[in-house]
């Protein structure tokens, strides 16, 4: 039993679209939540037909229902069309819809409106630490944080299933790929620079494509909540700062698979990048969660002083590393960063046992860090 951070805060008799990447769990919480809504899933066949030649049908079963809670509409990325009927029902019957998919690219592709800001934006993310009753970190870390996924003794096939008939051929087709092996290896170069600086140019070498065609495709990706960038903190620098954002996928689990990475140990070097990756989702998730909505950056100078994630208005910097024993090298971002920003916070999140500080640094095990993070008491 999994408890959802996403509660659909200040929703009341408004309209929503849920958007989510594939299998994080936008059904089950959707029925969970509003367990006697009239529902329609567009994956169903019967429904996705009788609704793409009849779209005013609609229209009809609503005006009949007359329904006094929210109807659900799931992928409703299918048919597009729908949105015209939606928006004529919210106008004039003032009925209130919650509009899940996968994804908002085909709907914008299509040229049809998201509702004239009629309708308030949620997303649903893979689990996070505040979600899973006796978290495991390992088991985070090599099976990635989908809800089966994390649940399955073999999540193998699982991913290969995802990668192969998701992201390789569902998305491709979307966004009309006509180079479909070099989509797919893309995908597996776009996951060795999983949270680092995004390259272009070495990016569509290695695909024998375009630089703008790799442009192009990191956008698919975003537009299909694949991926996001991380962009760099750049606010009144006196350092010079690198420009280029970062990129990380939805998923550690995907980025694994991708990378043909497994076996995720305390210690190894692997552990070290799936780590950061997953106290980036944490964070991610908590500031759209919360609804506080603070942005998240990253920021590196050009004499290559780094911190990895910067929160807020540079209220907190963050530096993740995977270590037991931090030392003075494992600071020297976050000292480079005091010197020229005045942080509220300097946190080190890692894996040592007992929180610390040093010289103002807050070395902070990783499961404090979250509890803190989730508990609202770093940010506010």
């Amino acid at each position: 039993m999994f408890f959802r951070k996403q509660i659909f805060e200040g929703i009341e008799h408004e309209s929503a679209f849920l958007w989510g990447a594939r299998q994080t769990g936008k059904s089950t919480l959707l029925k969970t939540v509003y367990p006697d809504s009239l529902y329609f899933d567009l994956l169903l066949p019967n429904e996705y037909n009788r609704f793409l030649a009849n779209p005013s049908l609609l229209i009809q079963i609503i005006e009949a229902a007359k329904p006094q809670k929210p109807v659900i509409i799931d992928e409703i990325q299918r048919i597009p069309q729908l949105l015209n009927e939606i928006h004529w029902l919210i106008t004039n019957h003032q009925t209130q819809f919650i509009l899940s998919g996968s994804s908002p690219r085909k709907i914008l592709k299509s040229g049809n409106n998201l509702l004239g800001g009629r309708a308030i934006r949620y997303e649903l993310y893979p689990l996070t630490f505040a979600e899973i009753p006796d978290f495991d970190l390992l088991t985070a870390l090599n099976h990635g944080l989908l809800p089966k996924h994390y649940l399955s003794k073999n999540p193998k096939k699982l991913l290969s299933a995802y990668v192969g008939s998701y992201l390789r051929d569902e998305i491709a087709t979307e966004a009309k790929i006509r180079n479909i092996p070099s989509f797919s290896k893309f995908l597996e170069t776009a996951a060795f620079s999983n949270g680092e600086i995004v390259n272009y140019s070495n990016i569509a070498t290695d695909c024998g494509v375009s630089a703008p065609t790799i442009k192009e495709y990191f956008q698919i990706l975003e537009d299909t909540l694949i991926g996001r960038f991380l962009p760099v903190y750049q606010k009144k620098p006196k350092r010079r700062v690198i420009l280029s954002p970062k990129f990380y996928f939805f998923d550690i689990g995907i980025t694994n698979y991708l990378l043909k990475r497994s076996n995720i140990q305390y210690g190894s070097e692997i552990f070290g990048n799936a780590f950061e990756h997953l106290i980036y989702n944490e964070i991610h998730a908590h500031s759209n969660y919360s609804n506080i909505n603070y942005p998240v950056s990253y920021w590196r100078t050009t004499s290559q002083f780094e911190v990895d994630f910067i929160l807020g208005n540079h209220e907190i910097a963050v530096e993740v590393k995977s270590t037991n024993n931090a030392s003075s090298r494992h600071f020297k971002g976050l000292k480079a960063f005091a010197d020229e920003y005045n942080a509220k916070k300097l946190i080190l999140v890692c894996n040592e046992e007992y929180p610390r500080i040093v010289d103002g640094i807050i070395v902070l095990p990783w499961k404090i860090f979250l509890e803190q993070l989730w508990s609202n008491e770093l940010i506010q």
